[in-house]
């Protein structure tokens, strides 16, 4: 991935064309074509999906040209929903945390080697106690305390501290946002839930797993919503367990799942991998 790459994402009726319509285009305009994935949800009449990676260097016009020619000559033709982002607009990135720390320093620890590609510019928590961990890596740490009695309050300084952030990731957030927060943040909230959903919905799902005598057991990374856990699923993992196993060794094998679910997600969200179509997702990863 350079500076110069950028990604179109396009969502659109399937219909004969489409591919020769953006090819054409680009090429027209001195775009050169690195990448390319698709997905027609049906043999004929269902949606079309794509993903296509490009080079800007001989482009010759500014961004805001080339995207008002593609609307007028491409897009509105197809009836597309899509958008153009730039690699080099790397976006903003927020972590909310409470105490179990495992899955922040997973993503804290590679964006500080550069694996991830993002700014991440604060750690926000209910807690104060991550807060040398945090700092440790340069990071600006919040600490937001929320009850029943002062969530909206908490929310509302929460949404300061989150000004011009563009994804927020709950690395184990063990607090319910309201809906009014979430449906400001549509698909731009990254949970990471402790179970393969839909099983094992809500709270102690490790020993709702043990309880029911699981041999498997899992973490899904998904979008939130007012719902929940029940937004659409970026990413799964599993590991298989058996009648040896106790909650503790759970949730210790299931830490580590969450940990590389989360990490999955949040990157191919932040490369322009996931479009949200209905309860779904399509991951072109």
């Amino acid at each position: 991935m350079t500076d110069t790459t950028a990604r179109l994402l396009i969502n659109c009726p399937d219909a004969p064309g489409i591919v020769s319509a953006v090819s054409s285009f680009l090429f027209a305009h001195g775009a050169n074509i690195t990448d390319l994935d698709q997905h027609a949800t049906a043999p004929t009449g269902g949606t079309y999906f794509m993903r296509l990676e490009l080079q800007t260097a001989a482009i010759r016009i500014d961004r805001e040209a080339l995207e008002a020619a593609f609307e007028a000559e491409v897009a509105s033709r197809f009836q597309m929903s899509w958008q153009l982002t730039y690699a080099v607009d790397r976006k903003r990135v927020a972590i909310l945390v409470s105490k179990h720390d495992h899955a922040m320093m997973e993503l804290l620890w590679r964006w500080s080697r550069g694996t991830l590609p993002c700014e991440i510019v604060a750690v926000i928590s209910n807690h104060a106690d991550l807060r040398e961990a945090v700092e440790g890596f340069g990071v600006a740490f919040h600490h937001v305390p929320i009850s029943a009695e002062t969530k909206a309050l908490a929310e509302a300084t929460l949404e300061e501290k989150l000004s011009g952030v563009d994804l927020i990731v709950l690395a184990r957030y063990m607090q319910i946002l309201s809906a009014d927060f979430t449906a400001r943040w549509p698909h731009r909230i990254i949970n990471i839930h402790h179970s393969f959903l839909p099983a094992f919905v809500g709270a102690n799902p490790y020993q709702q797993a043990y309880d029911k005598g699981v041999k498997l057991i899992g973490a899904t990374a998904h979008y939130v919503t007012a719902d929940l856990d029940q937004g659409p699923i970026i990413e799964q993992d599993v590991e298989r367990v058996s009648h040896r196993d106790e909650v503790d060794s759970l949730r210790d094998m299931g830490q580590d799942v969450e940990r590389q679910v989360l990490a999955r997600a949040v990157r191919w969200h932040l490369e322009d991998r996931v479009l949200v179509h209905g309860t779904k997702t399509i991951v072109f990863a």
